[in-house]
């Protein structure tokens, strides 16, 4: 036998190992193989016991909303003051519903009997749920043709004053006899009902138009499906992830923040769905295995997703500065929201997309080493014509986007009057109509708390105010003709005075009256008054949401502009696309000012607007731009600056034009409840999120990133290597002064 050791310089041969490393290797890709199919289905496996958890709970979310006064009453002001105060005054707080009684030839004798019946079933049916009697019945002012009865319910939970309401309207009346529940109490259980269509009308059309856009886009019956059970999986988490912290009292939820909810998480899993789908179609052309592909797409869309995601939770969670407990309660919501999205997006889509592979494209499957369509399509014609003539494209861009922005002169955010808040006419805003029209008194109020010392002096100072048509002291027992009037009731040494206003609640005009009520009752040595109540709580509310919008837009814009610097590795870059989204904002502010005013008639904006619409608009925008940059600066190291802008142009365009409808449609779907606020969010975000895709994203900013050249990447290394900017052409996009080849 041979020694091998003893061959002089000879190389040892271990011939007896080479079976034994082929064993290995078998081995090996053998378990790669069985990981490669085991994981992902594990995943999937791990995400439907989520699912069977948290899927009962998200159809629970209504039973923990709040949508009482309460609910949106800001902090540290003088009506959360007046408000606590008041608790030393009654037992329970007091939500008035005014049943309006009216016949135009005046109310007949039936008509009292009828009234006085009506308050009399009143009593006896609520019981201890009213704060005192009804008061009234009240004649008009103005005529003999209409009355009111004031029932005060002790209740300002949503759901409990929606029940009651509804039992008010549903009592039988006099033949002619028109009877309508407003004031406050009914102004909110119409709110309340306009929010019962978030759980199923508002999802089941949101989905709906998703898997429609779905469909038209792949022009396939499977991957749609499967994005969608995706983003409903991610939704699911998401409300019994809500529900769970609603319930214990982390966050607080109210029917708009729900509504909005459901929306941002469709659409944003939508979006980031389309994003991997679009990369994983692209890889599946590069490689024979389906699982190197989902890898490779997997390794390329992670960055840009968490990095937009990252964007829009930071963001909303800005809304924590908020003074206005309805904007930090959304903060927290929507930012459990995307991030329920981003992990559905990063675990269950490409889960499944691995284990299902090219079928779920069928018919239209990408085969291995296939033809790359993006590349010579309508966005590779985009693409051209901007490499071509990049300066005109972006000086003309700009100047249409700055002529909208001139629109933010017909823009008046000072809020809407709650009669006016509903796209309809519910019964509260008719019933405030007639208040208006018979009565000098049309249902505005006010409280108002002082040092008792100081009674009188406030009674007088009260009278000087124009606007004010009444003012008594409170004395806590019912007013009996013919008996001694009661004294005043005083409770640690504070005594309230109840001013009744003329003009309706939420118009500008009562506004007004309780800026000059507090100007006067405060300028009363020794009196320490607030003012507080219906009027003033919602006069607050505009106040504060004005404040807001100069408090929390600075720091989401360091935000952005932080996170676009370390996904970029740039200055120049994140400066640029943060300034073109802020024109983007700002000129769908100004296209919404004239469609508001002008075109629907709208009677106003709420204050809270532009801070929602800014929200939404710069962080949801500039998702967009990560989407094109990420892969531009992928592209630009490859293949040159000039060359890179312009496949990334072209192979991302139909994507995120696609992801664009998509936030666009479902935001859009908002409109099916009856709020002017909801009304005008899904107007301002669908045209602001396709404006940022069709024209922002697709012209302006590739234009400027063409014109300005490899500087924009400063300060990296992309900003200072001239090497490819000539030599990199491989796109296939013919730029206008070279015609790029595509290989392999």
């Amino acid at each position: 036998m041979t020694d091998h050791r003893i061959q002089g310089s000879a190389r040892p041969v271990p011939a007896a190992r080479a079976p034994l490393r082929g064993i290995e290797l078998r081995e090996t890709t053998a378990r790669t193989s069985v990981w490669r199919w085991l994981l992902p289905a594990l995943t999937l496996v791990a995400w439907l016991v989520v699912g069977a958890a948290l899927g009962p709970l998200s159809g629970r979310t209504s039973e923990v909303q709040k949508n009482d006064n309460s609910a949106f009453l800001p902090t540290g002001v003088e009506s959360a003051e007046v408000n606590e105060l008041d608790r030393k005054f009654v037992s329970a707080e007091s939500t008035p519903a005014i049943m309006v009684y009216s016949r135009p030839g005046g109310l007949t004798a039936a008509d009292r009997t009828q009234i006085a019946a009506d308050r009399a079933k009143i009593t006896a049916h609520f019981g201890d749920q009213l704060a005192a009697p009804p008061a009234g019945p009240i004649p008009s002012t103005k005529d003999d043709t209409a009355a009111q009865l004031i029932v005060p319910f002790t209740s300002s939970d949503g759901d409990t004053l929606s029940a009651n309401v509804g039992w008010l309207r549903d009592l039988p009346h006099e033949p002619g006899l028109q009877v309508n529940v407003a004031g406050p109490g009914g102004l909110l259980a119409d709110l309340v009902n306009s929010f019962a269509g978030i759980d199923g009308v508002l999802v089941l059309v949101t989905g709906a138009v998703v898997l429609l856009i779905l469909v038209v886009v792949y022009r396939s019956p499977l991957l749609p499906l499967i994005v969608l059970f995706s983003a409903v999986f991610a939704l699911s988490a998401a409300n019994g992830v809500v529900y769970l912290l609603a319930k214990n009292d982390v966050i607080t939820l109210n029917g708009q923040s729900q509504g909005i909810l459901d929306v941002l998480v469709l659409g944003a899993a939508t979006d980031y769905a389309l994003l991997l789908v679009a990369r994983y179609r692209e890889e599946l052309r590069l490689h024979r295995s389906r699982f190197d592909a989902i890898r490779k797409a997997y390794r390329a869309v992670v960055e840009p997703i968490v990095a937009s995601g990252g964007t829009v939770i930071i963001a909303l969670l800005c809304l924590l500065i908020s003074d206005l407990r309805s904007n930090k309660g959304l903060g927290p919501v929507g930012a459990i929201g995307i991030a329920c999205a981003m992990i559905a997006s990063l675990s269950l889509l490409p889960a499944i997309l691995a284990l299902v592979g090219r079928v779920a494209f069928w018919p239209f499957r990408p085969h291995f080493d296939s033809h790359p369509t993006e590349q010579h399509g309508v966005w590779a014609k985009v693409a051209a014509y901007v490499g071509r003539h990049a300066r005109l494209v972006w000086i003309l861009t700009s100047v249409v986007l700055i002529a909208l922005t001139f629109g933010l002169f017909r823009l008046q955010a000072n809020g809407i009057p709650q009669s006016d808040a509903f796209t309809g006419t519910p019964d509260s805003k008719a019933g405030q109509q007639v208040l208006a029209e018979h009565f000098d008194s049309a249902g505005g109020s006010a409280e108002i708390i002082m040092s008792a010392a100081q009674l009188e002096a406030v009674l007088a100072a009260v009278k000087q105010v124009p606007g004010a048509v009444d003012a008594v002291p409170y004395t806590g027992q019912p007013v009996v003709p013919g008996q001694p009037a009661v004294p005043p009731k005083v409770v640690d040494g504070l005594a309230r005075v109840d001013v009744a206003l003329s003009a309706p609640p939420d118009s500008e005009a009562s506004y007004q009256t309780i800026r000059d009520l507090r100007a006067a009752v405060h300028a009363v040595p020794g009196a320490q008054a607030k003012v507080g109540g219906f009027v003033a709580i919602n006069l607050d509310v505009q106040d504060t949401a004005r404040r807001d919008r100069t408090v929390i837009i600075p720091p989401v814009l360091v935000v952005v502009f932080v996170i676009l610097m370390l996904l970029l590795r740039s200055v120049v870059a994140p400066l640029l696309l943060v300034a073109t989204v802020v024109l983007s904002f700002l000129a769908t502010l100004g296209v919404c000012g004239v469609v508001f005013r002008d075109v629907i008639g709208f009677a106003g904006e709420d204050s809270s607007f532009p801070l929602f619409a800014f929200i939404f608009l710069v962080a949801l925008g500039v998702d967009y731009n990560i989407f094109l940059m990420t892969r531009v600066r992928e592209e630009v190291a490859r293949r040159g600056h000039r060359s890179g802008v312009l496949t990334a142009l072209a192979v991302t365009g139909g994507v995120i034009t696609s992801a664009g409808l998509v936030l666009a449609a479902t935001f859009s779907s908002l409109a099916v409840l009856p709020l002017v606020f909801l009304a005008e969010i899904a107007f301002a975000v669908a045209f602001g999120v396709l404006l940022d895709t069709l024209v922002v994203r697709s012209l302006l900013v590739p234009a400027l990133a063409l014109d300005i050249g490899p500087r924009i990447w400063w300060p990296s290394r992309l900003g200072r290597d001239r090497t490819g900017v000539e030599a990199g052409t491989e796109t296939g996009i013919e730029t206008g002064d070279e015609t790029d080849r595509e290989t392999g």
